[in-house]
């Protein structure tokens, strides 16, 4: 890895220490809420859920898990008594999930702005944008590859609303930088265009090294040795499969002390069996094989168990997004993330197969995001922006998924019961037949009472046609490029700044591009 100047290093450790001192103010007034203060829905039954675990421990027991390629996990499993035949696997029952006992149920993600750190776990509620789609598409310049300017453009509008709570990950591919340097200019824009926690890349070790090395220069090393303050997201090749670059990730992340999401990718009918029970035991199988190894790295490791999973169109072979069955899936493996005692990204939040940013679109958003969120889970990914199962993300959607991340947030607050919620006061200023309009307890209430949508409303079908008859979409575009114009960015010292932008020159530097 590259190293700073060390005539600059002093000036950086106080530059880090200020930044971490000072509590700036946000751009935006409102806050979006954190917690949730209804209850979690439980699907199933104790019965249901044991024997969904029973079924997890006979997959590790008699099938195994396969470390493609990497030795030093497979020496450290079979340190810890799994028994290892080649490059597979296999624990007794009740080994994986007792490896898993010492990842802690709650840690902090620490911010650059400390307003915005986020709790994970607990009664936690953490939303992030869409991760990993190649393209990007608008109402005015269409469906196309998405560019690094994108990327940035994602950075800023996850930056400049409430309802997000994490900058995210790869947010869209920057397809205009070589492979293997994008991940410096995606660490470096979630770093400086953003005051929200962010993930680092997992492309492969040294990259995943270079993500937490760029942190450090903003967080410093000692804070970053005891405190989590990114995210690498470790796919597991479902199924039951991590080759060395992801298994690789995970021990460069471990070993830093930074946080390691699990994340089983099962299409039901390809990557398992069919039925939603299967996908959630497939998916517990995988994921404790993955936090067992965090915690075999270090003891104590922040970690994340999470899950994509949907169903399949069985007549086409097309992924289906937001369906019954997946939302079963959801419901169930959130429970099991509970009974784990670690925190749990469930679900796809608002995931959608369709093309357009239309009724489809949201339909299976909404179907999505009430699953995952009523379930329980604390971090949500894909809540904004996701199109064609994840090859695109749209700016439209992006706008709208926002605004039902608000509306559902809100939702999760649950209401009051208390003398003012019940207004008797109202009562006594009106009689029967009267409206309640211009009561003091209306009056108290009404810039604060009910969601505010952050679209335009189109007003009645009057108001609405003189305006252009514009559609959900159409008010949309307006509302992400006045984000965008109105965007900040947050302050950021000027050394620390300038020790990034020399990291990421010197490091692509020192390799050749590659495009693939």
């Amino acid at each position: 890895m590259e190293n700073i100047d060390v005539s600059v290093q002093p000036k950086l450790r106080a530059a880090v220490r200020r930044g971490r001192a000072s509590r700036r103010a946000e751009t935006q007034v409102v806050r979006s809420p954190r917690t949730r203060k209804i209850q979690p829905y439980g699907l199933l039954t104790e019965s249901s859920l044991l024997a969904i675990e029973d079924q997890a421990n006979w997959i590790l027991q008699n099938i195994g898990v396969e470390f493609r390629g990497d030795k030093i996990a497979l020496a450290l499993f079979a340190d810890a008594g799994a028994t290892v035949v080649g490059e597979r696997v296999t624990f007794k029952p009740g080994l994986a999930r007792q490896l898993c006992a010492t990842a802690p149920a709650q840690f902090k993600l620490h911010a650059r702005d400390p307003t915005n750190t986020v709790t994970l776990g607990g009664d936690n509620v953490v939303l992030m944008p869409g991760y990993g789609s190649p393209f990007v598409s608008d109402l005015e310049m269409g469906r196309r590859y998405a560019t690094l300017n994108d990327f940035q453009n994602f950075v800023k509008l996850t930056y400049s609303t409430p309802w997000l709570h994490h900058s995210g990950g790869t947010v869209c591919e920057p397809t205009d930088v070589p492979v293997n340097k994008r991940h410096l200019d995606m660490v470096l824009a979630h770093l400086t265009l953003s005051s929200k926690p962010f993930m680092g890349g997992v492309t492969s070790p040294e990259r995943a090294q270079d993500s937490i090395e760029m942190a450090r220069l903003v967080f410093g090393s000692d804070f970053m040795t005891e405190n989590a303050v990114m995210q690498g997201n470790v796919n597991v090749n479902s199924p039951l499969i991590y080759d060395d670059t992801m298994s690789g990730a995970l021990r460069v992340y471990a070993e830093a002390n930074q946080c390691v999401c699990i994340s089983p990718a099962i299409f039901a009918g390809a990557m398992g069996p069919l039925s939603p029970a299967a996908v959630a035991a497939q998916t517990l199988a995988e994921a404790m094989v993955g936090i067992a190894l965090t915690q075999l790295v270090r003891v104590g490791c922040p970690v994340v168990f999470g899950s994509f999973h949907s169903t399949m169109n069985l007549k086409s072979g097309a992924l289906t997004f937001g369906s019954p069955e997946a939302n079963l899936a959801t419901m169930a493996i959130s429970q099991l993330g509970r009974r784990l005692n670690v925190p749990m990204r469930s679900g796809g939040g608002q995931v959608s197969a369709s093309n357009a940013a239309d009724g489809q679109a949201m339909q299976d958003s909404t179907g999505a995001m009430w699953a995952t969120l009523l379930s329980g889970t604390h971090q949500v990914w894909h809540a904004a922006g996701w199109l064609e199962g994840g090859l695109v993300m749209s700016y439209e959607k992006f706008i709208m998924d926002l605004d039902h991340c608000g509306a559902m947030m809100t939702m999760l607050q649950g209401f009051n019961t208390d003398e003012e919620a019940f207004g008797q006061d109202a009562y006594h200023e009106t009689g029967p037949g009267e409206n309640f309009l211009s009561t003091q307890h209306t009056l108290r209430h009404f810039a604060t009472a009910n969601y505010q949508s952050e679209i335009p409303e189109a007003g009645p079908f009057e108001t609405w046609a003189e305006n252009g008859s514009m559609t959900t979409d159409q008010r949309a575009t307006a509302r992400w490029k006045q984000m965008l114009n109105d965007y900040k960015p947050p302050p950021m010292d000027d050394i620390v700044r300038a020790a990034l932008t020399e990291f990421v020159a010197k490091r692509k530097a020192s390799m050749p591009d590659e495009w693939y």
